[in-house]
């Protein structure tokens, strides 16, 4: 298979790739901060309840 081929089949697969809208963009990116930010938080928690126990013992 030459370059030429290749070029062309690549060009044509890139026109069935299906790109995401703005808004499903924006929605995902949402979804995405507020995953992070609510595990953020319980490990935070976590690691406060855990911090307390070892100095409950140790201290």
């Amino acid at each position: 298979m030459n370059l030429n081929t290749h070029i062309r089949n690549a060009k044509a697969e890139l026109t069935k790739v299906i790109f995401p809208t703005k808004g499903q963009v924006k929605q995902a990116y949402i979804s995405v901060i507020i995953v992070v930010t609510v595990i953020a938080a319980f490990l935070a928690l976590v690691d406060l309840l855990m911090s307390s126990v070892m100095s409950a013992i140790l201290g």
